[in-house]
C-alpha cells in the first residue's frame, strides 16, 4: 500500500468501515474498532492520520509500539491473524502510518471479543454489542446447541401435541413422496423420534410450534391479522389475532386472505379459472416462510398479516441469514433455515422446499397474474414481504407510483446491463449499497459505485437526505 492509496482511502472521510487515530496512544480505542469491524462488514484502521482534518501525521514506530500493538491484539477474541502494513510518511523523517485491514463477519462465526466486551459498528460509530444480537451470533454459531426449536419443551407432555396435527403432516409427505407410507400405521412417538421432535423422550419446542393442541404458555404462537382501510394504518375494517400451533396459524391466514382479499374469475377453454387479487399459492408460500423462519425466542414478537386497499404485508420477526438481503433474495441460492427442525419437518410434510426455490416461484405466480414482483424489506429486526394488487405500486417510502420493475428501459436514456440490475434493486431496497450491489451481481464495490454516479448524471436517480441516513429514488421517465 502506498501513501496515495491511503490518500485514496480516506477521501470521504470515517466512515462504517474505516477508522481513523492520531496515534497508538489511542491504540485500546483501535482495537474496540478492530473488533468491531470484525463483527460487521470489515474495515481499516489506521494510526497516524488526524481524523478531524484529515491530516496525515504518522508517527514513530519502534519495537515497543509493535510490541504493545501485538499485546493488544491477543486481547481479541477468538484469535485473529491481523498483520500491520506500515507505510512511511515523506518528507517526515521516518516517520509512518500503521494500517490494519480486518475481514467482515460471516455467518455462522461466533462473535468477536475485545477484552471479553463485543463491540459492532454503526455506521462511523463503535458500539458495545447489544446481548440480544450477542445471543443471536452465539445461536448461529452452534445451533444446535443454542437454537430455540432444538430445546426441551418445559413442562409438555406427548399428550399435549394434537396427534391429528401429527398424522396429518404425515399423510401429506407419504402422498409428496418424501415420507414412507409404513409411516401412517406408526404410533406418535415413533413419528415424533423420526421427526426429531423428541429429546430424551421430551417434546421438544419445535414440537410444540408445530403440533401444540395448548399453547398458552407460547405467546409467540400467535398470527394478528388486519384489514385496514386505505393505504395507511390510520383505520381499521377488520383486526383480529390467532393463537395455535404451525399449521392453526397458516389455516387462520389464509381464511382471512379469501375473507378480504377480493375473487375474480375468467373462462379459459372450457373451465374457468378463479383468482384472487393475489395468487393464493404465492400467499401461502409467503405466511410459511415467516411462520418457519421467524425468531420464536422473542416471545414479544409475532408474525402479522396486513391488508390494504393497494397491498398485503406479512412481516415476521427475524433477519435474512447467510448473506441474504433485499436486494439479492430473489438470485438463485441455497436454503438456510434459521428453525432447522421445524423447517425440516415442513419439508418432509411438503409445506416447504429445502433448496430456496420459494421466493422464485413467488415471483413467477405474481408474473402469471400481470401483477409485479413481491417487494422485501428488512432492517434486521423483521422482515417484511409486499405483494402490490395491481400492475402499478405505490412507493411505500415517498408515496409515488412505479410502474413494473423496467424503469430505466425505453426512456430515451441508453441504459447498460449493470445499470439495469441496480435501477430493479433499487426498487426493492432503496437503501441498497454499492457493497450490496457488487456483492449481487458479482462486480467489484468501486465498480458499483460508478454505476450510482452514471444513474445519477443521467437523471434516472437521485439521493434523498445524506449518504449515511439518506436513501436512493428512481426517477421516472415519460
Amino acid at each position: 500500500m502506498t501513501i496515495e492509496d491511503i490518500k485514496l482511502l480516506i477521501k470521504g472521510d470515517e466512515h462504517r468501515t474505516l477508522e481513523l487515530k492520531k496515534t497508538t496512544g489511542e491504540l485500546k480505542d483501535g482495537m474496540k474498532s478492530a473488533c468491531a469491524f470484525l463483527n460487521t462488514e470489515g474495515g481499516w484502521l489506521i494510526f497516524g492520520i488526524a481524523p478531524a482534518s484529515l491530516k496525515i501525521i504518522g508517527q514513530q514506530v519502534t519495537d515497543n509500539t509493535q510490541r504493545e500493538i501485538a499485546q493488544e491484539l491477543a486481547k481479541i477474541e477468538p484469535a485473529i491473524d491481523a498483520r500491520a502494513e506500515y507505510v512511511e510518511v515523506p518528507d517526515s523523517d521516518g516517520l509512518q502510518l500503521i494500517v490494519f485491514h480486518f475481514d467482515e463477519w460471516r455467518y455462522g462465526q461466533v462473535p468477536y471479543t475485545y477484552q471479553g466486551c463485543p463491540y459492532y459498528r454503526i455506521e462511523s460509530t463503535t458500539k458495545q454489542m447489544p446481548r440480544d444480537m450477542y445471543n443471536e451470533r452465539l445461536r448461529q454459531s452452534s445451533p444446535e446447541k443454542f437454537a430455540w426449536d432444538a430445546q426441551i419443551a418445559d413442562g409438555i407432555a406427548i399428550s399435549d401435541l394434537s396427534e391429528e396435527r401429527i398424522r396429518g403432516a404425515v399423510r401429506s409427505g407419504v402422498a409428496g413422496g418424501r415420507i414412507n407410507a409404513s409411516a401412517e400405521s406408526d404410533n406418535v412417538e415413533t413419528l415424533l423420534t423420526k421427526f426429531k421432535l423428541l429429546q430424551n423422550g421430551k417434546p421438544t419446542n419445535a414440537a410444540v410450534a408445530l403440533f401444540g393442541a395448548n399453547v398458552d404458555g407460547y405467546p409467540q404462537l400467535r398470527l394478528r391479522m388486519a384489514r385496514f382501510r386505505g393505504t395507511d394504518k390510520m383505520e381499521f375494517i377488520d383486526n383480529k389475532s390467532a393463537a395455535g400451533n404451525f399449521f392453526d396459524l397458516l389455516d387462520a391466514g389464509i381464511e382471512f386472505c379469501f375473507k378480504h382479499l377480493n375473487l375474480s374469475g375468467k373462462v379459459v377453454g372450457l373451465r374457468r379459472e378463479e383468482h384472487l387479487d393475489i395468487p393464493f399459492e404465492a400467499l401461502r408460500e409467503a405466511l410459511t416462510n415467516a411462520l418457519c423462519h421467524r425468531r420464536y425466542d422473542d416471545l414479544s414478537a409475532t408474525v402479522s398479516l396486513a391488508i390494504f386497499d393497494d397491498r398485503v404485508e406479512i412481516t415476521n420477526p427475524g433477519c435474512f441469514t447467510h448473506g441474504l438481503t433485499p436486494s439479492n433474495i430473489k438470485q438463485s441460492h441455497d436454503s438456510f433455515p434459521y428453525n432447522h427442525t421445524i423447517a425440516q419437518v415442513l419439508f418432509l410434510s411438503t409445506y416447504l422446499e429445502n433448496w430456496g426455490t420459494g421466493v422464485n416461484r413467488m415471483v413467477d405466480l405474481c408474473r402469471k397474474q400481470g401483477l409485479p414482483e413481491p417487494e422485501y424489506q428488512s432492517d434486521g429486526f423483521v422482515v417484511k414481504i409486499i405483494f402490490w394488487k395491481s400492475a402499478q405500486k405505490v412507493d411505500s417510502k415517498n408515496g409515488t407510483v412505479n410502474v413494473g420493475v423496467n424503469v430505466g428501459v425505453n426512456v430515451g436514456v441508453n441504459v447498460g446491463v449493470n445499470e439495469q440490475s441496480v435501477l430493479k434493486m433499487i426498487l426493492n431496497d432503496s437503501s441498497v449499497t454499492a457493497k450490496q450491489v457488487a456483492d449481487a451481481i458479482n462486480i467489484t464495490q468501486r465498480q458499483a459505485e460508478r454505476i450510482f454516479s452514471s444513474l445519477t448524471k443521467k437523471g434516472l436517480i437521485a439521493r434523498i437526505g445524506s449518504d449515511k441516513t439518506g436513501y436512493w429514488k428512481v426517477i421516472e421517465k415519460q
